[in-house]
């Protein structure tokens, strides 16, 4: 396993580089899901453009306006965390690099740096707004594309997406939040996919609607790039070993089979949560691996949801009742994440007597959810659309 870039780069090249320390493997999976996401909704929003599905609309704003206090306290603002945190890691970096988590969500930082940095990207911004400054402001009106728009999203559907996962996941283990719950909040780990999917799924709508983009074909665009993110963002659990696996594994891998063994049963060394029972002879933060084998289900998601990135990308030129896409893609998702709940590691809800996960639920709904959707699109659509 590489908890982070630091492992990755010693076993696949021989070197030490203590500072990849600092980027955690999960995390940077997660990011590089967020940018291929931004990248395939961009270039379906573009061809729906093209083809006249959505369309472009006014931004009207006033060009030329002297600075404002506002703009240049916000920047003063940022630029104080932002060198306050910086300046400080730079002084403590070993430290930091020992516990990265624990230095970025601290309160400890360095005022100096701080006020200094508060300064600068003050004065940045006073400078920037000063140089297109007119002598007599003027109303000027562009159009905005949708895909102009993606940046935003992805910004809103990251903020809101991880805020949703905390909160799914302290639902589902109240207990330990409630042990802890200050530590539970600011944590890094722990975080439930499907929690991220739904607020930020709102969030993105909520931003959509207010810049005049038609939901349906909006959330058509992104349904594609949604399985993609999912996928690649289960590649970082399984990468990382985030104790997002299956049950106990023991059973001899079938004859049909055909992935590698470790595919089929693995134990986890070096797991960035530090589960199981010690490494003999290892030294360092990770030294944990599991005393069982377990299914590497974060494999089996990942595969699965990037295989159902490519047959929806196949499918979106076909698919024209709007709405019916992203039908499709929770039918899909919920069908996935049903099944592989099955040999999945979760905390479990007893309701009438039957154990179910949260995830299960969810799932369900996902799946029913989809079908609705896929009667009501196309119910909607032969009803405007005049039949030949």
């Amino acid at each position: 396993m590489y908890p982070n870039l630091y492992y990755l780069f010693k076993d696949l090249f021989g070197i030490d580089l203590e500072f990849l320390q600092i980027f955690q493997s999960f995390g940077v999976l997660v990011a590089i899901s967020f940018l291929l996401a931004a990248y395939f909704f961009s270039k379906e929003l573009q061809r729906k453009g093209k083809e006249g599905l959505i369309s472009s609309t006014d931004k009207k704003y006033l060009k030329g306006e002297a600075p404002k206090t506002s703009d240049i306290a916000f920047s003063s603002l940022f630029g104080f965390v932002l060198f306050y945190k910086l300046v400080f890691i730079a002084f403590n970096f070993s430290a930091f690099e020992g516990d990265t988590q624990g230095f970025i969500l601290s309160l400890e930082g360095n005022l100096l740096g701080g006020l200094a940095g508060a300064a600068l990207l003050g004065w940045m911004r006073y400078s920037e707004m000063k140089k297109t400054q007119l002598e007599k402001p003027v109303w000027v009106t562009e159009k905005t594309h949708p895909f102009q728009h993606v940046p935003n999203m992805t910004l809103i559907a990251a903020v809101a997406g991880i805020l949703g996962a905390k909160i799914f996941h302290n639902l589902e283990n109240f207990d330990e939040f409630l042990n802890d719950p200050v530590g539970n909040l600011i944590s890094f780990s722990g975080l439930t996919m499907y929690g991220g999917l739904i607020v930020a799924s709102f969030s993105v709508i909520y931003y959509a609607r207010k810049n005049g983009i038609k939901i349906p074909h909006l959330i058509d665009a992104c349904a594609p790039s949604l399985m993609l993110a999912y996928g690649t963002g289960r590649l970082g659990c399984q990468i990382a070993g985030d104790g997002d696996w299956g049950v106990e594994n023991l059973t001899e891998k079938p004859s049909w089979f055909f992935l590698p063994d470790w595919a089929w049963s693995y134990n986890y060394p070096n797991n960035v949560n530090n589960v199981g029972i010690p490494i003999a002879d290892c030294h360092g933060k990770f030294c944990s691996v599991l005393e069982n084998s377990v299914f590497p289900t974060p494999l089996y998601e990942s595969m699965a949801c990037i295989a159902l990135f490519i047959f929806l990308w196949l499918l979106r030129k076909k698919i024209t009742v709007p709405g019916v896409m992203f039908s499709l893609y929770l039918v899909l998702n919920g069908v996935e994440r049903f099944f592989i709940e099955k040999i999945r590691v979760n905390n479990t809800y007893n309701i009438f007597g039957k154990h179910i996960t949260q995830a299960e639920i969810i799932a369900v709904v996902l799946f029913v959810l989809g079908l609705i959707g896929i009667i009501y699109f196309s119910k909607l659509h032969r009803k405007n659309v005049p039949q030949s």
